[in-house]
């Protein structure tokens, strides 16, 4: 323990709030047991409690928002990275100390853990981030900033220190290792993996002792064939398993999986549709590896570029502080976590889901890229991007845990890792994969849509405060002299104004639209609005396209046609681009090279692709809608509120789109569920039937 540490605790009560009643901890040790009014105009007089949840104590005494010492924080900072449940009992369990069983004991397993966790700090060795950390969050007005500096043998009053800048302690870049760029990894081999193999695999990871359950080894022996070499191309081995709750089907092709990945040194993806499947999933690799050292080499969770910390953006958050001082205590805690994440995954993981409810999602909700914002080796950070180093982990991982969504966009996209698309998949929820499948390959004409794409060529305008950057930022310095590609590049700034800009929606709904995008847009809200039935309800309308007047025609094929401005010029860029790549191989470095190749890849996929779906849209508006596909126009409305207006198309069948897609090109697929068939109680029907599908 350092010398000058030392535990000081403030001199505040502890609240709990009940359903129906309160509990005051004076810090005396007085206890009463209040009424919630009683409780919330105490809180509102000045008192600051130690409490536990403050969003959630306020929701209860049925006030905005409660000033005080929420323990939650305090367990955020000295434990980041670490699940508790965020109640008092929570705690207890986290802390090893005894539970509460009521209010009363609940009011004071706060204040003991408080203590506990203050001595916890004190003790700790030092990490390089403890005190720059605690000095910006103590100097952003954070209520436990004297006790936690107190604890770090630090003096709150002290101001001579240059780290007293607004910012300081909260550049987490800086603390952060960088990954390494490594040759592909070789294409996988063709070892097969045997039934028995499987069973002796999977009683390993069971260990001695374990509760005998046959259905489960014959489950890991069925699933095998999934993990043999496939005899021709185009066509996977393929198996349809069911297996009902209770089997443990997790483990049962865990196993094949696990030996497949380590015989031929190629990740086998296992792909659910729930978060909770995939935090149950990891939980139960660590049977394989229960060294976690061991296991953050060879198992990777991965998930759409939306879920992760973007440092840049965190980076800009921080240069507000100056302004919004208080906006120290969130990012401060962020950082704690940042430091010390296995994967940089703010949706879950190892995030506290209830950390953002109680710092205010104001400030975390920024912190992610869903807005495909991403400038790649051009961000200053990009070698420490969490994102870009869970890819190349996940490239020599032996398995990867992902959703039905990233697996079917990523190969729609054909966006394959480094090395070739995966070649062996588990789909676990395979009851949900005609769901996913549905949504992964719709295309929808609207205008949220088209307002999304045009910020994305654009960047923010007009008055909208935005770091958005538009496709001129993200180009920047990429095209050198080529006289061609500026021109494209103008060109499609210039070809994006028809798509709807700030206020389309209001325009569309008083019919004063502008440009080719809106005029169909205030289209489509006429036409259906006279077909609907009841107009002035407040939920979404529809309509088939069909019979549409021939203004709404027309405006499709104007905006069918106006849309070459945008498609040709993106294509032209995309070409200039890749010829650049070509010709000077030699000379240009990795990082401007796999600058070039994101810009390539998202100028097809965000633009020339999407663009592309939605001229063939257009395009069937007056020849009729294919066979395999249905459209219908739609006023999507929220509390009676039109919200958007678009043209939408899905497959009749997705799983055909899927089939081509995603299982043609893999050599296993495994396909697992509870619930594969329909229960009829015809085994054989059932079974027809699922394998149709």
């Amino acid at each position: 323990m350092d010398q000058t540490a030392r535990i000081l605790m403030p001199d505040s009560p502890c609240l709990v709030a009940g359903l129906t009643g309160a509990v005051w901890l004076s810090a005396d040790g007085e206890i009463e047991e209040i009424g919630l009014a009683e409780a919330a105009r105490r809180a509102g007089q000045g008192d600051r409690p130690i409490l536990c949840h403050a969003p959630a104590t306020a929701r209860r005494l049925n006030i905005e928002r409660i000033a005080g010492f929420d323990i939650l924080e305090l367990f955020a900072f000295v434990r980041p990275a670490t699940f508790c449940v965020p109640t008092a009992r929570g705690l207890a369990n986290k802390l090893d100390l005894p539970p509460p069983n009521n209010l009363a004991a609940q009011a004071g397993l706060i204040h003991t853990a408080a203590l506990a966790l203050l001595r916890d700090l004190a003790m700790q060795q030092r990490a390089p981030d403890d005190r720059p950390v605690a000095w910006a969050m103590a100097n952003g007005g954070w209520s436990w900033g004297p006790a936690v500096l107190a604890a770090l043998g630090e003096e709150h009053e002290d101001a001579g220190d240059a780290t007293l800048r607004p910012a300081a302690g909260l550049e987490v870049w800086r603390r952060l290792s960088e990954w390494v760029d490594r040759a592909p990894p070789q294409p996988p081999g063709n070892h097969p993996v045997s039934p028995t193999d499987s069973r002796a695999r999977l009683a390993s990871l069971l260990g001695e002792g374990a509760e005998a359950r046959p259905s489960q080894s014959d489950y890991a022996s069925s699933v095998t064939p999934a993990f043999n070499p496939r005899d021709q191309a185009d066509a996977p081995t393929f198996v349809l398993a069911e297996a009902g709750t209770g089997v443990g089907k997790t483990l049962g092709y865990i196993a094949p999986a696990s030996l497949w990945a380590a015989r031929n040194e190629a990740p086998v993806w296992i792909s659910t549709f729930t978060r909770n499947l995939q935090h149950q999933i990891d939980r139960e690799l660590d049977r394989l590896f229960p060294d976690p050292a061991i296991k953050r080499g060879r198992v990777v969770v991965r998930k759409g570029r939306e879920n992760y910390l973007c440092l840049l953006n965190y980076e800009e958050a921080t240069r507000g502080i100056a302004v919004r001082r208080g906006d120290a205590v969130p990012l401060g805690l962020i950082a704690r976590w940042a430091a010390r994440t296995r994967d940089g995954d703010i949706s879950g993981g190892d995030y506290p889901a209830w950390l953002s409810d109680v710092l205010g999602r104001r400030v975390t909700a920024g912190l992610t890229d869903r807005r495909g914002e991403c400038i790649y080796s051009a961000c200053a950070h990009y070698s420490k991007c969490y994102i870009e180093r869970n890819i190349r982990k996940a490239r020599r991982a032996d398995l990867v845990v992902a959703n039905h969504a990233l697996v079917m966009i990523n190969a729609a996209r054909s966006t394959p890792e480094q090395g070739g698309q995966p070649t062996r998949y588990i789909f676990d929820e395979g009851h949900h994969v005609f769901g996913a499948a549905d949504s992964a390959f719709s295309a929808h004409l609207t205008g949220l849509e088209g307002a999304e794409l045009r910020r994305w060529l654009r960047g923010a305008e007009g008055r909208w405060q935005s770091r958005s950057r538009g496709l001129k930022s993200r180009v920047d310095g990429l095209l050198g002299d080529d006289a061609k590609a500026a021109q494209a590049l103008a060109d499609i700034i210039a070809g994006a104004g028809l798509l709807p800009s700030q206020g389309w929606r209001q325009r569309c709904i008083d019919g004063q639209p502008r440009g080719a995008a809106e005029v169909f847009l205030a289209e489509i809200r006429a036409f259906v609005y006279a077909r609907a039935q009841n107009p002035d309800n407040p939920f979404n309308l529809e309509t088939e396209i069909e019979d549409a007047p021939p203004s709404l025609v027309a405006a499709g094929a104007g905006l069918h046609a106006a849309f070459d401005t945008v498609s040709q010029p993106l294509r032209r860029l995309r070409e200039r681009l890749a010829v650049r790549l070509d010709e000077e191989s030699d000379s240009l470095d990795s990082a401007t090279r796999g600058r070039i190749e994101a810009i390539i890849r998202s100028l097809k996929h965000r633009g020339e692709d999407l663009v592309a779906a939605w001229q063939f849209m257009l395009g069937t508006l007056s020849a009729g809608t294919p066979p395999e596909h249905v459209d219908w126009f739609s006023v999507e409305r929220l509390d009676g509120r039109d919200i958007d207006i678009g043209m939408h198309r899905h497959w009749v069948d997705p799983t055909e789109p899927f089939a081509q897609i995603v299982l043609r090109p893999a050599h296993g697929v495994l396909i697992t569920s509870a619930t594969l068939t329909d229960g009829s109680g015809d085994v054989e029907a059932d079974w027809a039937a699922a394998e149709a599908r």
